[in-house]
């Protein structure tokens, strides 16, 4: 099955666009468009896309909000902001919120196909530039709640590009007892996404940043 995929830029031209080279990519399917968030959110909960490309500033309801309502509702649908700027704020929130990532909008096509796949297989992956600006300003809790020997390793994992199937066949576990650490970690970290948590790794050193 292709990964399903909704647009939300005010933008006709960037969507138009977007739409345009992702379809090229039989592996994928844009499955729909929105002029801005309360548009993106609407849609997502009509569609149930697999990833939500979401610009950052738009009018109404940005993408920060709509990333939080969207991961709030659809926990199974992932978000990665697209922004113009990497000091931008708005992509501070948009991990807060919840985004499995982000790209710049400058970012090469492929580039931009091989994080749409990893972002549907729950895979974080992070530019060490993106790591080391995004890991001073998304922190965990100082003292979080500690973690056990096998939580540790599935973070390490985590935070190295393993999506929940890859983590469970390194293992050698179900992938449910995957998703059970996965939510354990978030839980005892403090933080709502699986990049929080990869952040959280490179913070501590468990992880080099790229």
């Amino acid at each position: 099955m292709p990964i399903r995929i909704l647009i939300a830029d005010d933008h006709t031209v960037v969507r138009q666009g977007l739409r345009m080279f992702l379809n090229l990519d039989p592996e994928l399917d844009v499955v729909g468009e929105a002029a801005d968030g309360r548009q993106a959110l609407e849609l997502a909960r009509q569609l149930l896309p697999d990833v939500v490309l979401m610009d950052l500033l738009m009018p109404g309801m940005g993408g920060v909000e709509a990333t939080a309502a969207i991961r709030r509702e659809m926990p199974d649908v992932e978000v990665i902001a697209l922004t113009s700027v990497l000091e931008d704020n708005s992509v501070i929130g948009a991990i807060h919120a919840g985004a499995i990532g982000y790209l710049l909008k400058d970012t090469e096509a492929d580039e931009l196909i091989r994080a749409i796949k990893a972002a549907a297989q729950g895979q974080v992956q992070l530019s060490p530039k993106a790591a080391a600006r995004l890991v001073r300003e998304v922190r965990a809790p100082e003292s979080p709640e500690a973690l056990t020997e096998r939580e540790t390793e599935v973070l390490r994992l985590l935070a190295t590009g393993f999506s929940n199937k890859e983590i469970a066949l390194k293992l050698t576990i179900g992938e449910k007892t995957v998703k059970t650490h996965v939510s354990n970690i978030l839980s005892k970290l403090g933080v709502v996404s699986r990049t929080q948590a990869a952040l959280h790794a490179v913070r501590i050193g468990l992880v080099n940043p790229g």
